[in-house]
């Protein structure tokens, strides 16, 4: 129609990790439509630590699964390190998930029979790394967590600390663009937590762009940028000074 235009789609940077252009979920409950999350703009650059807060129900967790692409908006694009994943099938998302981005889960989601370094290879045994590479960087990302002593443990061996630095090695070991936390310290003590935060904030030192996702103000604190969801909407992103996290 005269006078009606499209908008323009924002360009891809090749700084951005993420880009996300007028993405939004809506779940049929019935005969009822429920907007989980509204339509939104997002640009996360390269090595940037953003934590992703908001109350149950907030949308924040939607938003992370869409970003850890576990689920597809309903509408908008997503780029993810340059990709265009919106349209993509289930096999390919599984194949972007294992490249691109590592996850890191509250309940750390080890194989109880597997050891750590078991655990930490298989990522690389799905994407194909031989076997010789992939016990040599396992074994490299569990000494980059302070678990080198621990490669033949099993989760049950382990403590709670340790079980999720597992989870971080495996994590890492694939190299990814993202690595995407989901309340990464609810099922620990605030020692071992903040022990926790002290490694994400080692890793984002040295280039790892991070997204948390969390309630808890003191986990976001660490990050140097925080957006709020409340209702499937963004009420404030800003970039802050991070809270230094004690030695």
């Amino acid at each position: 129609m005269d006078g009606i235009h499209e908008p323009a789609t924002p360009p891809v940077r090749a700084v951005d990790v993420i880009r996300v252009a007028g993405v939004a979920r809506e779940f049929a409950m019935g005969t009822e439509v429920v907007h989980a999350l509204h339509p939104l703009d997002l640009s996360v650059p390269r090595n940037e630590y953003l934590a992703i807060m908001g109350p149950s129900g907030s949308g924040k967790s939607t938003l992370m699964n869409i970003l850890g692409c576990l689920d597809t908006a309903s509408q908008g694009e997503y780029w993810l390190n340059g990709t265009n994943v919106s349209q993509m099938s289930e096999t390919q998302l599984a194949h972007v998930r294992n490249r691109e981005i590592g996850f890191v889960f509250q309940t750390f989601n080890l194989l109880a029979r597997a050891t750590a370094l078991r655990n930490v290879e298989l990522p690389l045994l799905y994407a194909g790394v031989g076997a010789d590479e992939r016990k040599e960087r396992a074994t490299a990302a569990l000494q980059r967590v302070e678990l080198g002593d621990r490669l033949q443990h099993r989760p049950n061996e382990l403590s709670g600390g340790q079980r999720q630095r597992v989870a971080i090695a495996r994590a890492m070991v694939s190299r990814p663009a993202l690595l995407l936390a989901d309340e990464p310290t609810g099922n620990l003590d605030s020692r071992t937590g903040t022990e926790v935060l002290a490694l994400f904030s080692e890793v984002h030192a040295e280039g790892q762009t991070i997204i948390v996702v969390t309630h808890d103000a003191d986990i976001a604190a660490r990050a140097q940028r925080r957006l709020v969801l409340r209702d499937g909407q963004v009420v404030s992103d800003e970039r802050v000074a991070p809270l230094a996290v004690p030695a």
